[in-house]
Order: structure tokens, then sequence, then C-alpha cells
């Protein structure tokens, strides 16, 4: 089990490096269109190829790579952020604030988080400039992804509302506020990295989806979104056109891979 998690943080290290440095393996830039060979096949100076509009596929999936990389741990971070905020001040405070907060994590939980993603990324604009699409479709994933890390967080803070070092700190004429942030969630702390590191993963998916639908990152910039938008409007496309779905399926197996826990030795 070590040994596929240390296999697994490798390949994220190697693709996260391509994903920084894409100049490392190809000097096109992603938006330059090769109008003399649109469709080509893979060859040397196209080793995926190019798309319909003469774009060079592998110099596309670097930059998309970097920002869904990139973005998708933003937004899981921002997520977390909300979780805490939200489940650290239910579970800590009690009372009225408490059950209202319960209410609306239980309202979030009850929809199909993904189906609420499309509606309302649906209902905003969908002429966005291509920099702020990216903003608006990590930001989106974030707000409408904590419910499910705040009911956790609430839960730990609840117990630790009652534990001996808060009765102490509170004995010691503490305001609650401090107590929340210096005693209460640091010892929430592996609750939240968990929720962050879970969140990453299905993040990159739920982009993916909109992407898909033509309601994520918005061209010329590319993501694995909308690289991924060719493979359902071919019925038999080029087969370097499935590298984007390759890499997203090792990234996101390898990042559940290097989640699992240790198994002690016997």
């Amino acid at each position: 089990m070590r040994t596929a998690r240390y296999g697994a943080a490798g390949l994220l290290l190697a693709v996260l490096l391509a994903a920084v440095f894409p100049g490392l393996l190809t000097s096109a830039p992603y938006d330059r269109q090769f109008r003399e060979s649109p469709n080509a096949p893979v060859s040397r100076q196209f080793p995926l190829g190019t798309d319909e509009l003469g774009r060079n596929r592998l110099s596309r999936l670097l930059y998309g790579t970097r920002i869904s990389l990139l973005a998708a741990p933003a937004a899981a971070l921002l997520s977390t952020v909300l979780a805490a905020v939200v489940g650290g001040l239910a579970g800590f405070l009690g009372g009225w604030f408490d059950r209202l907060c319960v209410a609306g994590i239980d309202l979030m939980l009850s929809l199909p988080w993904l189906f609420l993603l499309v509606i309302v990324r649906a209902l905003l604009p969908l002429n966005l400039s291509p920099a702020l699409s990216i903003l608006v479709t990590f930001g989106l994933i974030a707000v409408l992804g904590w419910a499910s890390a705040a009911r956790l967080v609430r839960a730990a803070c609840r117990s630790l509302r009652d534990s001996d070092l808060a009765i102490q700190a509170r004995a010691g004429g503490l305001p609650p506020g401090r107590i929340l942030r210096k005693h209460v969630l640091p010892n929430a702390r592996p609750v939240l990295l968990a929720q962050f590191r879970a969140s990453v993963p299905v993040y990159i998916l739920a982009e993916a989806n909109l992407g898909l639908l033509g309601l994520g990152v918005a061209d010329p910039i590319p993501s694995w979104g909308n690289l991924l938008r060719p493979l359902e409007s071919a019925f038999a496309p080029d087969p370097a056109a499935w590298a984007p779905l390759v890499l997203v399926l090792l990234v996101v197996s390898c990042l559940y891979l290097t989640q699992s826990p240790e198994r002690a030795a016997a």
C-alpha cells in the first residue's frame, strides 16, 4: 500500500511539474492556431496532433492541467474555510444559531449537488471573459460544496466545546471567540485537512462536468472540462483526443490513492 501511495505521489508531482513548466515539453502557446494543419495527426511537431482549429493539443493539455490542478485546490481551500466558519460557529455556539445552520446544511445536502451547480451556473451570464470564467466556475463550486464538510466540522467542534481544554480556557476568563480560534478550531484541524484533500478530486470532476456542458472555463483558455468536449460530439474521435480523459482519470485515481490510510504492519 505504501508503494502505491508513493508511486501515485510521484505521478502527481510529475504531472504538476509538466503543467507548471509546459515549456519543457512544448514551445507552442495554447491559443496559437496552425491554420495550415487543422486536425493534424500525431507527429514530431504535434505529439498529440491538433484540434479542428489547428491548435496544438499537447500545449492545450498542459495548460489545461495547470488550470485544473491549481484552481481546484484553491476552490477546495475556500470551501474548507466556509465549512470551518459555519460548522465551527454552529458547533461552538449551539442554540438557535446551531439549529439555523443545521437546517441550512441539511437543505444543501438534500439537493443534488451537481444538478444544483449546473442550474446556478446556467443562470449566470454565459458570455463571460475567459479569465473571469475561471473565477466564476471554481468559485461557484466552492460556494456550493461546503455543506458536507461543515456537518463534520460542526460535530467535531460540538464535542470540543465541552472538552476539558475548553472548560479550563473558559474558567481562565478567555472570551468565546478566542477559545474558538485558539483551542477549538486548531483541534479540528485533522477534520478540515481531510475534507480539503477529499474535495480536490471532487472539484476536478465537477469542473470537467461543467466543461462538458459548455458551462465551465471558456475558450480559448483550456481546462480539462472544455478539452473533453470533442469526445461527446465526434462519433469516432482521433485517439489522441482521448488524452485529456486518460489524464483526468490518472490524476483523480492518484489523488484518491494518496488519501488512502496506511495499513499497519502485521
